[in-house]
């Protein structure tokens, strides 16, 4: 299949209307008018009234394979990534076994080139079999054919202070990052489940509380200090680790040699611990749903640039693991295919953010963070074609049984958004729609 296509009329990043044209995956030329010599008449896409971007970018997806494919596999993964416009993920390590290895990551690699739908790239744990006790493999993960990163034991913190600087200091020697879940074990154990306040205590469901984020964000941000090294924050979920994130950046930039970067997931910027009231365990996720005035504070940092980028934490599980009591049932919701949506709705509809700002948090900035050179690149010529193309006026339903995931356990189930992912394209091959 031909790797050149032609994009008519399609608005640029929601601003100006050009054509775009791409010849074997790479973007070729932009402008009015161009001619599709050379173009299969299939191969030239009406981009009226559709807003181009490039391919988005997710720094936190679990894909499950190996060991829980009954769940998700990178190939239904990718499925459902490219439905929702990404071009590249993140694989967490959390899998069976851990990708505390070479070996592990190589094999994630080559699931996901084989695949072929989005560039899957490995994130390494940090420790070995996420146990919190001794480094995994790092520097081998990072020189092997996967060319690991990012690293994190995302599921769990890495809680022991020691620990975390020893991974700050060795990922510093080849510029890697380490991403971390911020939970102390100690004030907020593996069955806490509910944001800790009136609604938990009335519910009788043992309580999460915002202090056990935001002391492990503080605690790690000045490791990295200490450390002269990069530290991201994954999926901030209160207003106090806004706070925390918005003094070490400015820190970080009087120092100059050291960096902390921030994610925010979409369902933390719309969804509110009110949906725990009904038990329905498709609303327990890790960090637990807060409430609306955490949720407003971080739509104000992913606005302000204090929050860097939006990363879904799609955690697909088979029914038998969500359909419990909500104490028991596993942390986790679906989100590549509905990220675009749901930002598009809360950041982009309501004035808060441009299309521009979109593709910065989803898009260019992830791929930065991630250090994937070829993904998140501008609109311009000789850039890698990783495109896709949203419908900014549709009109849709989310429904869960058309998912291209094998899991069910989505959150918009029934939710209607005013925008959607119409086609993607991975190095001007359709991944999706066209």
């Amino acid at each position: 299949m031909s790797a050149s296509l032609l994009v008519r009329g399609a608005s640029l990043l929601g601003d100006t209307t050009a054509d775009v044209r791409v010849v074997e995956g790479v973007i070729a030329e932009i402008g009015p008018g161009l001619d599709a010599d050379g173009i299969e008449p299939g191969d030239v896409v009406d981009g009226d009234g559709l807003v181009l971007l490039p391919g988005l970018v997710d720094l936190h997806t679990h894909l499950r394979q190996p060991g829980r494919e009954d769940a998700e596999t990178v190939r239904t993964g990718s499925c459902a990534a490219a439905a929702g416009g990404y071009t590249a993920v993140l694989a967490m390590a959390n899998t069976s076994p851990v990708t505390d290895t070479a070996e592990a990551a190589e094999h994630v690699f080559d699931l996901g080139r084989a695949a072929g739908l989005v560039d899957v790239q490995p994130v390494g744990a940090v420790t070995k079999g996420l146990a919190g006790e001794e480094l995994a493999e790092l520097g081998l993960m990072h020189r092997s054919r996967a060319g690991v990163q990012v690293f994190s034991d995302d599921g769990k913190c890495v809680a022991d202070p020691r620990v975390m600087r020893r991974a700050l200091e060795y990922v510093r020697a080849f510029g890697g990052v380490v991403s971390q879940h911020a939970q102390d074990p100690s004030l907020a154990g593996p069955s806490a489940c509910c944001h800790e306040g009136e609604l938990s205590g009335r519910l009788g469901l043992p309580g999460w509380p915002g202090i056990a984020e935001e002391v492990i964000v503080a605690r790690d941000v000045m490791l990295a200090r200490h450390t002269g090294s990069r530290v991201h924050v994954a999926h901030a979920s209160t207003a106090g680790t806004v706070e925390v994130i918005r003094w070490a950046k400015a820190q970080a930039e009087k120092d100059g040699h050291w960096s902390v970067t921030a994610e925010v997931t979409p369902h933390h910027l719309l969804l509110t611990t009110d949906l725990l009231a009904g038990y329905d365990p498709t609303f327990k996720v890790n960090p637990p749903l807060r409430p609306q005035e955490d949720v407003e504070a971080l739509r104000e940092a992913l606005a302000d640039g204090t929050i860097d980028a939006v990363a879904t934490d799609h955690a697909p599980h088979a029914r038998h693991d969500k359909e419990h009591a909500f104490v028991d049932a596993a942390f986790g919701m679906l989100g590549l295919e509905t990220a675009l949506s749901v930002v598009a709705s809360v950041m982009v509809e309501t004035g808060r953010m441009t299309w521009a700002d979109l593709a910065r948090v989803m898009s260019s900035t992830p791929a930065a963070i991630a250090g994937l050179g070829e993904q998140g690149r501008g609109l311009e010529v000789g850039a890698p074609a990783n495109l896709v193309l949203v419908d900014p006026s549709a009109d849709v339903t989310v429904d869960r049984d058309a998912s291209l995931s094998l899991s069910r356990n989505n959150p918009w189930h029934g939710r209607q958004f005013g925008a959607a992912v119409r086609a993607t394209y991975l190095r001007g091959q359709p991944t999706f729609g066209a």
